[in-house]
């Protein structure tokens, strides 16, 4: 598929593609009338997301309760040398999928010599201009022999824009766990046919394990994940003139056994309306009515595997930690 992007930046060692082609305003607009008219309410998790939120979430994974990034930072502070032998004697691209700040894929730029760093070129993937430029730069400071191509684009839309030719791609974090299983099919299937036969695609994955441990990272007893959920609410206030009281609404997560995932409810502590003047939309909750916020998909190696096999893919290895908590599997295409 031939796609247009708009030049954004080239310099000698960094080139920045914008590929966004949709009116974020108007998509937001759509999909929250869309949620909030719904018999059961729920609002897109992306918009938890906003400049509030991505710093409430940073704070979150600094919480004892919230294990995923410290596991998974463990996993790659023990295993990067392993992930990035794709590149010990050939080049490609490494292209990092939500890219965001530039922590985690440290652990694998600082894994390699700087030889073998200089036959890679650094492919961040992420929908904010911004925070890519500005990470991409940070990046060139510290790896004077690194080049980046950053591509502004939504992974959910947007995949035909990594390049073709030889690259490892990842993923990290949890976020495939935030996709329902049919989104989560559809981005897999959109990797895989970004991928050739020789490249590799790591994936980070949230395990089954206690319900208490599981449950506890997302109720902290700091109270930064209550904040955060809650701050969805500002933001549509923000956004699209709302007058939603965030005193009225309740942060309430618990795991679903039968689907092994974590909800994120927001529930009215009290009947009450609320409006958004620019979409002139009116929204009556009763008591105890919640909006669907966000889940975060728990996986067995069966229920992967299975997604895995659906979406043409294949697991080469596993990375794990000691306790089995969060992998980073590293995949092929199965054909």
């Amino acid at each position: 598929m031939q796609m247009k992007a708009r030049k954004i930046a080239e310099e000698e060692r960094l080139v920045i593609r914008n590929y966004l082609d949709v009116d974020h305003r108007e998509e937001m607009m759509r999909l929250v009338r869309q949620g909030l008219s719904a018999e059961r309410k729920w609002l897109h998790c992306k918009y938890l997301y906003d400049q509030r939120g991505s710093e409430l979430f940073d704070q979150i994974c600094q919480t004892e309760e919230y294990y995923p990034t410290r596991t998974e930072m463990d996993i790659l502070g023990r295993y990067a040398g392993e992930m990035m032998d794709f590149f010990n004697l050939r080049g490609g691209d490494l292209v990092e999928i939500g890219s965001g700040a530039n922590t985690k894929i440290r652990f694998l730029l600082d894994s390699l010599p700087p030889r073998a760093r200089a036959r890679l070129r650094y492919v961040p993937f992420d929908i904010s201009e911004t925070a890519l430029v500005d990470s991409a730069r940070e990046l060139l400071d510290i790896y004077p022999e690194l080049s980046v191509l950053g591509l502004v684009a939504d992974y959910t839309r947007h995949l035909a824009a990594i390049p073709e030719g030889r690259k490892l791609l990842v993923f990290f974090g949890s976020s495939l766990g935030n996709f329902d299983e049919t989104t989560s099919l559809e981005f897999l299937r959109g990797v895989a046919a970004a991928m050739s036969r020789q490249d590799r695609f790591l994936l980070g994955l949230d395990m089954v394990k206690s319900v208490e441990i599981i449950e506890a990272a997302y109720n902290d007893a700091q109270g930064v994940t209550r904040r955060f959920t809650k701050n969805l609410l500002a933001n549509l206030n923000r956004e699209l003139s709302g007058d939603f009281d965030l005193d009225l609404f309740e942060h309430h997560a618990f795991f679903n056994p039968q689907r092994e995932c974590m909800e994120m409810h927001l529930v009215a502590r009290q009947p009450v309306t609320c409006r958004l003047a620019d979409l002139g939309l009116e929204v009556r909750f009763a008591q105890g009515e919640s909006i669907h916020a966000e889940i975060s998909q728990k996986y067995s190696r069966e229920r992967a595997n299975g997604l895995f096999r659906r979406a043409g893919l294949a697991p080469a290895r596993w990375f794990s930690d000691e306790r089995g908590w969060f992998s980073l599997v590293e995949l092929t295409r199965a054909d």
